[in-house]
């Protein structure tokens, strides 16, 4: 590994050792290979390309479950992207309020247990942030896939104009309070 890289992985380490209570934090869950369950990274990877105001940090959270929890020792309000399969049209966005794991809606891969068992020993450790959530219909599976179906890929824009929303209205919430 060449010292650039192990410069960039100290500074990324050192972020998450920052308290970041004032900012939102917007975590895509999905397997990138996956096609169509992966579309929260997907977010993610579109959104670390945009100008995103200050109150904001994207990551991406692939399939992590509970080495994310680290993570919410930081941030007070995190928005979570996820693929379900809801029986709704594909590309279909949801916006959740969800407090235990049991609202999550069920999920497609191995994040399912992982995610669901974070949240839960979260909220039992009294460390539970503020947790929004938008889900993105899909139909399936596809293993071994890089790529989103259309519908999918064409729900992408307005995904992230919903967490761009959602965000703009939780920065202004908390700035109220």
């Amino acid at each position: 590994m060449a010292k650039k890289d192990v410069a960039k992985i100290n500074m990324n380490l050192m972020d998450f050792m920052v308290d970041k209570s004032d900012k939102i934090l917007v975590l895509g869950i999905g397997n990138y290979l996956m096609g169509d369950e992966g579309v929260g990274v997907h977010i993610i990877h579109e959104m670390e390309g945009m100008e995103l105001p200050e109150y904001l940090e994207v990551l991406d959270g692939g399939t992590g479950g509970f080495f994310l929890m680290n993570v919410f020792d930081q941030y007070g309000k995190v928005i979570f992207l996820d693929a379900t399969m809801d029986g709704k049209e594909a590309g279909y966005i949801k916006v959740r309020y969800p407090k235990f794991a049991s609202d999550f809606p069920k999920s497609l891969s191995v994040h399912d247990v992982g995610l669901k068992d974070m949240v839960e020993a979260l909220y039992i450790l009294g460390n539970l942030p503020e947790l929004h959530l938008i889900t993105i219909s899909v139909k399936d599976i596809q293993p071994m896939v890089v790529g989103m179906t259309k519908k999918v890929e064409a729900s992408v824009p307005k995904a992230i104009e919903t967490i761009l929303e959602l965000a703009e209205k939780i920065h202004k919430k908390s700035i109220k309070s």
